[in-house]
């Protein structure tokens, strides 16, 4: 059966998954964060710990932005084959959701018009980037995040080929982690999205560090392999805000999609610890 939902709907909901994800830490963060703060070896290192899980509970309580790069508006979208958006677009619904998110909710504006010549910035941080998959039903499911920069800099994608194995996978994504150092301001997460095409990979590492760090992949090859990256990672030494310790990352998530024969394509998207997202059913 056809479901009617009003663009109005569409845009009042992404409104306050952009102010909600800019305000509130996950609580899967923030447990990472109160545990590693237990484990932390480093006196600096707790140190910037403490600060970080003080500024996360000040900016919920004032609702306050968790930083000041409140990121590019990132959402994946599951949009069921029985909705129809009445009095508007779907794309203009969640564009004007980011617009009034970004100004009434005193949100940093980053995006700007041309990425190369007329560096002007939009001044509502639209235009959003939308991932949108058709599925069966009369829902439309929204995953929202707010995607900052240090990080997102930081993040990389090789075409490997399939004799480099598991053993090219998580040398390419630990050199990429090494060559970030600091610069993501650690402790970050990690999304590695394997397989797809070039643009699949990168895909399927964005989303996978929208997944809650305290999950696992499915198939126990991949979470296994989650769980020694992450101990690798940690063991680069960077530490909290790049300052030295033992957490230098508080969670490795991977993604996988199926490929073609002769590829084995992987991407790195880091992420700081920030890590805004949130998600609704409409």
């Amino acid at each position: 059966m056809i479901r009617q939902i009003k663009a109005e709907t569409i845009t009042q909901t992404v409104k306050k998954l952009f102010m909600d994800c800019n305000y509130f830490i996950g609580k899967d963060i923030m447990n990472a964060l109160e545990t590693a703060y237990e484990k932390e070896s480093s006196p600096v290192g707790k140190s910037v710990l403490s600060q970080i899980i003080e500024n996360d509970k000040i900016a919920s309580d004032e609702q306050v932005p968790l930083c000041q790069d409140t990121g590019m508006a990132i959402l994946f979208v599951e949009y069921g084959d029985k909705v129809v958006v009445e009095d508007g677009s779907f794309e203009d619904a969640v564009n004007e959701g980011v617009r009034q998110a970004y100004s009434e909710g005193y949100l940093r504006k980053s995006v700007v018009t041309d990425p190369v010549f007329d560096r002007v910035n939009t001044k509502d941080n639209t235009p959003a980037v939308i991932h949108t998959r058709i599925v069966s039903g009369n829902q439309i499911k929204i995953l929202a995040g707010g995607k900052g920069f240090g990080s997102e800099n930081m993040s990389a994608i090789k075409m490997l080929t399939p004799s480099y194995g598991i053993e090219g996978v998580k040398q390419f994504v630990l050199d990429t982690v090494r060559h970030a150092g600091p610069n993501p301001c650690p402790p970050i997460v990690v999304g590695v999205g394997i397989g797809g095409t070039f643009e699949r990979a990168a895909q399927l590492a964005k989303k996978a560090t929208f997944r809650a760090i305290d999950t696992h992949n499915e198939d126990e090859r991949y979470a296994s392999l989650e769980d020694e990256l992450l101990e690798e990672i940690n063991k680069m030494g960077f530490g909290p805000a790049g300052l030295g310790g033992n957490t230098t990352a508080i969670g490795v998530n991977v993604e996988t999609a199926p490929t073609h024969i002769a590829g084995m394509p992987v991407a790195v998207n880091i992420c700081c610890h920030a890590a805004r997202h949130a998600s609704a059913v409409i």
